[in-house]
């Protein structure tokens, strides 16, 4: 399908708008893995007007914008706003495993041959960098192509990279987004709180710094956004936040909200807003894999268990309805199991109560696929990601908590979870930057305020 018929416009190089920013990098964070290897073959294939991008609001999506009468009218988000030109992008990436993107996405098992083959010499000329592994943080892996030395000099390698991996494809700019695994759960300690303590401790090779620690403090040093899809702490701590806010580098995070947790905050806002109590949320998953395996490591499941344990009580807040949710008895099971492979099973039991306190049930069976749900995830944040940072919008970006698990939020800020009013925020965001960079050139749109 023609992306014109998807989108009203093209894709072409030749009708490009003038003010995109020019080339863009995608620097993907586990470039072999499940995620990256659809997200890459995908927009692969929407290029060549083989493949629809279900699931992006950036390509699909509309943006409400006010009109000069004071209206309010929606554009496809390609005309309200100067996105990256996909003509335009250029992959690449860190892996610990040293084989080619079509291997890897054959690998990976989740696109059939259709949507791979018309894309096999474009996937096959892909191959990761060295990457950055310590097995003590994923320690269901093995990592057979990695960089050596302290953690202060790879992070200095992972910046050679980055500027290198500009230089040779003549790009302008990039974004690095995480799409690796999930590492064991890690407590902020004292080296995490400054930019000194953090500095140090990377050059006496402190083991208290996590790989994903690295690649963020090299994307920041080099002015890439930095967007974090598993529920490691990474950048969620004072010292790369700092970082951030003094080179003004946009990072977001944590843990991309694709199955139960999504549902979660959907059906949570209903219950809130409907005045329903609730005793109780069980969730169960299956999945075989490789973020199952990695998650079958209690260590990597406790990161990824408070991630999904964070959202009721924030939506719910049963501070001001202790009658309603005083007493919540919440549970999150992930049980890997190989032969579901991709194709992740969801279930959850949630009992409710309600006039008078009568009880009821509400069962869900959520039957997805996790790196189908996962890739317009990865693509909208790209996106906007470069799109934010052309509009000089450093530091910790709360509006892109739509895309979250675990939305980090600014100090002092509490971190929303329902999904429609994250999506406002998102709206409202979006809104701004169309003032400030202006529409695409090639689109005729009214005048529009921030809203």
């Amino acid at each position: 399908m023609d992306m014109t018929n998807v989108n009203g416009h093209s894709n072409s190089s030749e009708s490009a708008s003038s003010n995109n920013g020019g080339r863009l990098g995608v620097l993907l964070v586990g470039y072999n893995g499940a995620v990256s290897t659809t997200y890459v073959a995908g927009i692969l294939g929407v290029r060549g007007g083989d493949s629809v991008p279900v699931g992006s609001l950036a390509e699909l999506g509309e943006l409400p914008i006010s009109g000069n009468n004071g209206s309010t009218v929606s554009r496809p988000m390609r005309e309200a706003l100067p996105l990256a030109d996909l003509d335009g992008l250029v992959f690449g990436g860190w892996d610990i495993r040293d084989e080619n993107l079509l291997e890897a996405t054959r690998y990976a098992d989740v696109l059939e041959s259709k949507d791979v083959d018309p894309v096999a010499d474009d996937l096959e000329a892909l191959r990761p960098m060295p990457g950055v592994f310590d097995k003590r943080y994923v320690k269901n892996l093995e990592g057979t192509h990695v960089k050596t030395g302290t953690r202060f000099e790879q992070m200095e390698a992972l910046r050679e990279d980055i500027r290198s991996f500009k230089a040779e494809h003549n790009l302008d700019r990039v974004v690095m987004i995480w799409c690796a695994s999930t590492e064991v759960y890690l407590e902020l300690s004292e080296i995490h709180l400054s930019v000194d303590a953090f500095e140090k401790a990377m050059r006496e090779d402190s083991d208290q710094i996590a790989p994903s620690m690295l690649y963020a403090w090299a994307a920041i040093l080099e002015g890439a956004p930095f967007l974090n899809g598993a529920p490691n702490l990474t950048v969620d701590t004072p010292a790369l936040t700092k970082l951030a806010t003094e080179k003004n580098v946009l990072i977001a995070g944590k843990d991309f909200k694709t199955g139960q947790t999504m549902l979660k905050t959907v059906l949570a806002p209903m219950i809130k807003v409907r005045k329903l109590g609730l005793d109780g949320w069980f969730s169960s998953n299956i999945l075989g894999n490789r973020d199952g395996e990695v998650l079958d490591d209690p260590g990597s499941f406790k990161t990824k268990e408070t991630s999904k344990l964070s959202v009721l009580d924030t939506i719910l807040d049963k501070d001001a309805n202790p009658e309603l949710y005083g007493d919540i008895h919440h549970t999150v099971r992930i049980f890997y199991y190989p032969p579901r492979g991709d194709n992740k099973e969801g279930w959850d039991n949630i009992d409710i109560f309600g006039w008078l306190g009568y009880p009821m049930q509400i069962k869900v069976n959520f039957l997805c696929r996790d790196s189908i749900l996962a890739a317009p995830i990865v693509h909208d944040l790209v996106m906007f990601g470069d799109l934010a940072q052309r509009a000089e919008m450093g530091g910790v970006q709360e509006w892109f908590g739509f895309y979250f698990k675990s939305p980090m939020a600014q100090h002092g800020h509490a971190p929303e979870h329902d999904l429609f009013i994250q999506l406002d925020r998102l709206n409202d965001a979006l809104r701004k930057i169309h003032v400030k960079l202006g529409a695409p050139a090639t689109a005729v749109i009214d005048d529009v305020k921030a809203g």
